[in-house]
């Protein structure tokens, strides 16, 4: 399969849609990346790489920033406008679900309302820096307005698994970080890590947002 990439214009410069495209598609991710990395890292790409087999078309959106070849991430209210004006940029005709990585993930849940999105993927959320649990994004989170998914890992300094509210729909990552990366020796391997991350997107998606739409 081949990812199809394009640049398109947003208030803060241009950002580049890496699209792999389902045949048959059910519905369509849009995922935004972190401060720390881009639309190559490892949970996005294994995301971009399987669920286009399974009725799931999957568009990683490169920030501005990130194409300009800067380093920072520029402020949230700056990711936020250019994550909707990319988005805005697609012809979709199925359910749309937005989500991401960390930065990516906080992005998501403050614009799902604003892109009309069915569903929301938080990938290792960010709950907290690290270290200061006292300062909780989740308001962010719980206000997304859309059902949500977290995929967290088992030792994610920026929030562990346990300081999520019981109530809200979320999977763990044995032993992973907050990059998803897992001990040498852990529970599960690399592979079956982001196994994991694939089948619990692809269940969720289909079960919260293809089924409803479908009136299943």
């Amino acid at each position: 399969m081949t990812t199809a990439v394009r640049t398109v214009p947003t208030p803060h410069g241009e950002a580049r849609l890496h699209t792999d495209r389902s045949r048959h598609p059910i519905a369509t991710l849009v995922l935004g990346h972190g401060a720390g990395g881009g639309h190559d890292s490892r949970d996005l790409e294994a995301l971009a790489a399987t669920l286009p087999r399974n009725g799931i078309t999957v568009v990683r959106v490169e920030q501005p920033w990130r194409v300009a070849g800067r380093r920072l991430a520029p402020r949230p209210e700056t990711l936020d406008t250019c994550f909707v004006a990319a988005t805005d940029k697609l012809r979709v005709r199925t359910p749309l679900v937005v989500g991401g990585r960390s930065a990516g993930a906080r992005s998501a849940a403050r614009t799902a309302t604003a892109t009309g999105a069915s569903g929301c993927l938080a990938l290792a959320f960010p709950l907290h820096p690290p270290g200061k649990p006292e300062r909780s994004r989740l308001d962010e989170l719980e206000g997304a307005g859309v059902p949500t998914l977290v995929v967290q890992g088992e030792r994610d300094a920026f929030g562990t698994p346990e300081e999520f509210p019981t109530d809200v729909d979320l999977t763990v990552v044995p032993g992973a970080d907050h990059a998803f990366k897992v001990p040498k020796r852990g529970e599960v391997s690399q592979d079956e890590a982001l196994q994991i991350i694939v089948e619990a997107t692809l269940e969720w998606v289909v079960r919260e947002v293809a089924g409803n739409r479908n009136g299943g």
